[in-house]
């Protein structure tokens, strides 16, 4: 029902758990985080601009996810980036629902030590899954411990002990973030009626305690210690308990809401810290990895290859276009941020290697050999699954095979992973599936069931790229460099869907789709044998498929690949197919016109980014509009992909001045669907274009499911060598009976759990599993879980996904340590003239792990490092600048990702002279407050030989909120 719409909406405006998930006239969880990360994703280009002696100019009105991958080069990257935060954002929400009782999570009910566990303990867990590459995994654990970060200058009383800087101490494990208040110790008074600005006792405030507010629900047992403050707020049961009222910082209208900017401006600045920690650790350049920023496309190149030895000139060919691609790309805005490679074949798959390098993944590609795999079919499944696993959200995967998989029975697996990951596949098969399968077959069975065999082998194809969006090609061997050149176009991030459909029977069927002045390079892709079609442009000219009119550039055919470059021609287009075989219909284009879309689910206490599939009714989406200043959404449907079914939703409210919609759908199709959203274009340059409509289709397909698997999340941590227990529930809403459980994980670890749970008709019940990484796996490995169950007779099926991060136990928690040995300078008042230069001693004690890096992060000179201890505990650093570059910044990074950031500068004299006044500063783990933040429309200058280095003005993160309006929500 849609009250339940409007009572989750008031939820989350009342911010009953922290600064609330909507803008209003406040700072949210949504926009803190949003600051933070467009402001350190900006500071990071600059640096890398500032290194390479160019420019960098921050934007002139306010900082988006656009303005900043304009401003970091990198306009390609923006779809990718934007995607990045909002899941960032969305997995800081889901801590007030999933973690809705647990105070730590809060820092509610005074467990601030406990609090800041969580915090160090998940950062960890952050710079380790980072360093591997692992950047899904550490973007869900990003967003958790950042909404606990924030809720401390919300929950507690540190502003109130006049604090006007972050708790530094709060993103360092052990270390003392303060006196805070006992058990027995009295905090708070009754407010005066509505007014609790003088609640918090005076001796509390004198002797600089820290304390926080009791928190529960109405409907549930509400309790505090005696004198103790309460959280406050509607929802707060235990604000109504002597001493009555509440302290938190949530809104302007909360119980301390006279301090909610305060509070807010310091929640900036801390997620600020805890952000320059993660990037100190990891590197500049591996921090706009972690955010998706790119300077060319923000897709990467994934290529899962079967290298039997009936594979011998498939390889060759996907060895060609690999070059072929690559260097049509290096250098362009299409160039791919990552290239992936996981071979496979029989009985082996793997492993995934993964580079940015153009011209080492060549390397791999071109080491690929045939070799054994007789006959029979191949680990394709496996492979893929760990391509799925592996790769950067949004991908798009070729997979090289010809011959069937062996590995079956991981068919819902890799579903489930593609429609987490919305990741495309596209198979490139050789010799029609099977000269393998046939050779075998055909010794042993009878010919019409061998045909089954094979038709059963495509079939199971055609269902992976159609959940996916991607396509089955059939090609000849000599054919596969030609269809894979022409299909890998596909790889510009600019690329988005307008139509695209499957067939399973084929028969006389017409389609339509709108085209918008934003688009060009139109391509229609149909697959599939003995497919006529008849295309109408908006001028109602015809072009079939025996002759091409005016609007199609050109026309070809490989394999069962038909290719169509149409002359972009604004308006209502339609598609007429003829075909009794199977085919795939797939129309797009290059436009900056797209969006992103989530589904959301209900639980106890509120409403969450659901994981999996949907419920079959009542349920909300969130859609995400790129363009958003200048297009607006008027439809959002759920359309069949095999079908012409189509389910409108209902939009309930946007945000204002942003992108972000919801819509509510009151039933969801039980059969595979996609996401079609139609709108308005409102910045058109010619008064036709203003009245033609845009539409976008996902490429994902999706199903509704009356099954539910909710996989408990009991931590993110997989220890080497110790069984990690992992529980999970599975409900029906429809019949009951004996349900078969399955689980796989993608690196192959020990895993146990039940094959099979009976439930009752609208029942539930628990089940466990059992992992365990063997001792020897790496700190920072990627592991995903899938728990899979389906109903009795295989009618309907649904997963829960647990991305785990190995792990071993951290003992080293304090960060290396710079010592200045040397100092020397003859810097005059003509810089140009003269040099500097400086030696330190880097140690990480003796009970460090050991220093791991140490990398330039600020200074126009040259850094060199060297061990000078036997043990190598200590590494000596020397640095030498001209004098136009007074000041350095060196990053010392140690094995387990503590961070010192270690500053100096010198100054020149006015006589050459006289002696230069030295500045040695060693900066504490993060940057401070008040140098993070830039000026709007400022431009940072590299020094030069001729001028000093110009550095930009950087107000305090206090003034941060001028920089990005806040949204409001219309409803």
């Amino acid at each position: 029902m849609l009250w339940s719409v409007w009572l989750y909406l008031l939820y989350l405006q009342s911010g009953a758990l922290g600064f609330g998930t909507f803008p209003g006239e406040y700072f949210n969880h949504q926009t803190i985080t949003e600051r933070a990360l467009l402001n350190v994703t900006a500071q990071v280009c600059r640096a890398l601009a500032l290194a390479e002696g160019k420019d960098f100019t921050f934007p002139a009105q306010s900082f988006t996810a656009k303005s900043i991958a304009n401003a970091c080069e990198a306009p390609k990257s923006y779809k990718v980036f934007l995607a990045n935060i909002v899941f960032i954002q969305n997995m800081n929400a889901a801590v007030d629902v999933r973690r809705l009782f647990d105070a730590r999570y809060h820092f509610s009910d005074e467990l601030l030590r406990e609090g800041q566990s969580l915090i160090t303990d998940g950062l960890s867990v952050v710079k380790a899954a980072n360093k591997k590459q692992n950047f899904v995994a550490a973007r869900s654990i990003l967003g958790e411990i950042l909404h606990t970060l924030q809720d401390f200058y919300s929950h507690s009383n540190w502003v109130e002990l006049g604090n006007k800087f972050p708790n530094v101490n709060m993103i360092r494990k052990n270390a003392n973030i303060g006196n805070i208040a006992d058990k027995t110790t009295a905090t708070c008074r009754s407010c005066n009626g509505d007014d609790c600005s003088n609640n918090i006792l005076e001796e509390i405030i004198a002797k600089n305690i820290l304390t926080s507010g009791y928190f529960a629900l109405e409907d549930f047992p509400a309790t505090k210690p005696t004198g103790k403050c309460s959280h406050g707020g509607f929802f707060d049961a235990t604000s109504s308990i002597e001493p009555k009222g509440g302290i938190n910082k949530d809104t302007v209208d909360s119980s301390h809401g006279y301090l909610h900017m305060e509070a807010a401006d310091l929640a900036i600045a801390a997620t600020s810290q805890l952000l320059e920690d993660i990037r100190g650790a990891s590197g500049d350049r591996e921090f706009l990895q972690l955010m998706g920023i790119s300077k060319g496309s923000s897709k990467a190149l994934c290529f899962v290859v079967d290298t039997t030895g009936s594979m011998g000139d498939d390889i060759a060919a996907v060895q060609n276009v690999t070059s072929t691609i690559i260097d049509s790309k290096v250098g362009t805005e299409d160039e791919p941020s990552l290239y992936i490679l996981v071979p496979f074949n029989d009985p082996d798959f793997g492993p995934l290697i993964k580079t940015t390098d153009a011209e080492v993944f060549k390397g791999y590609i071109n080491s690929l050999t045939p070799s054994g795999g007789g006959d029979g079919p191949g680990m394709s499944l496996s492979g893929l699954q760990l391509a799925l696993t592996g790769s950067p959200p949004n991908s798009e995967i070729f997979l090289f095979t010809d011959a069937p998989a062996k590995d079956k029975y991981l068919k819902n697996t890799v579903i489930a992973l593609i429609e987490q990951s919305k990741t495309v596949v596209n198979f490139m098969i050789t010799n029609v599936l099977g000269s393998r399968r046939r050779r075998q077959a055909n010794r042993s069975q009878p010919q019409q069931r061998n045909q089954r065999m094979l038709r059963s082998d495509s079939q199971l194809y055609r269902d992976l790229a159609q959940a996916s969006g991607g396509q089955v090609i059939q090609v000849s061997k000599n054919q596969l460099l030609q269809a894979t050149s022409i299909i890998t176009e596909s790889t510009s991030s600019s690329l988005v869907t307008l139509l695209q459909t499957s067939r399973n029977l084929g028969g006389p069927e017409n389609y339509t789709f709108s085209v918008d002045e934003t688009l060009t390079n139109l391509i229609i892709y149909i697959t599939g044998d003995s497919v006529d079609f008849t295309l109408v442009n908006p001028s109602g000219e015809l072009h079939n498929s025996s002759s091409t009119g005016p609007s199609i550039i050109t026309a070809e055919l490989v394999g069962n690949l038909q290719t169509l470059r149409l002359r972009t021609q604004v308006g209502l287009w339609e598609m007429r197919i003829m075909s009794t075989n199977p085919y795939t219909l797939k129309v797009v284009g290059q436009s900056p016109i797209d969006f992103i879309f989530s589904f959301m689910m209900d639980t106890s206490g509120g409403v969450a980014l659901l994981d999996n599939r949907p419920p079959g009714n009542n349920t909300i989406l969130e859609v995400t509009l790129l363009e958003a200043d200048s297009t607006t959404v008027t439809e959002v449907s759920l359309v069949e992909s095999s079908g012409s079914g189509q389910i409108d939703g209902f939009l309930v409210g946007r945000v204002q001045g942003g992108g972000q919609y919801l819509v509510w759908f009151d039933k969801i199709p039980s059969v595979e669907f996609v996401v079609l959203v139609k709108g308005q274009s409102t910045n058109s340059t010619t008064s036709r274009a203003s009245s033609v409509a845009f539409q976008r289709q996902s490429t994902t397909s999706l199903r509704a499911s009356t099954l539910t698997v909710t996989v408990s999340d009991t931590g993110s941590v997989l220890e080497p060598g110790t069984p990690l227990l992992v529980p999970f529930s599975v409900t029906t809403t429809g019949d009951g009976g004996n349900f078969v459980i399955k689980a796989t994980n993608d690196q192959g670890f020990d895993l146990t759990f039940p094959t099979s749970l009976t439930l009752e008709s609208g029942g539930s019940a628990n089940g466990t599993a059992s992992i365990t990484a063997p001792s020897t796996s790496q700190s920072g490995t990627g592991v995903t879980l899938t728990i899979e169950a389906e109903a009795p007779g295989g009618a309907d099926t649904n997963y829960g996904v647990l991305r785990l991060t190995v792990l071993p136990k951290v003992t080293d928690f304090s960060p290396p340590v710079c010592q200045l040995v040397s100092l020397q300078s003859n810097c005059s008042g003509n810089c140009n003239q003269s040099m500097w230069e400086l030696s330190v001693e880097v140690s990480d004690g003796e009970n460090g792990t050991g220093i791991d890096r140490i990398s330039l992060r600020e200074g126009d000179g040259m850094l060199n490092s060297n061990m000078t201890t036997a043990n190598g505990s200590v590494t000596l650093v020397s640095y030498n600048a001209s004098c136009c570059s007074p000041n350095v910044q060196i990053v010392v990074v140690d094995r387990v990702g503590n961070v010192d950031v270690c500053s100096y500068s010198v100054t020149p004299t006015i006589s050459p002279t006289d002696s230069p006044t030295v500045s040695p500063t060693v900066s504490p783990t993060t940057v401070s407050p008040t140098t993070v933040s830039p000026t709007v429309g400022s431009t940072v200058k590299p020094s030069s030989s001729t001028t000093s280095s110009s550095r930009a003005v950087q107000p305090s993160l206090l003034c941060l909120s001028v920089l990005i309006l806040a949204a409001y929500v219309e409803l």
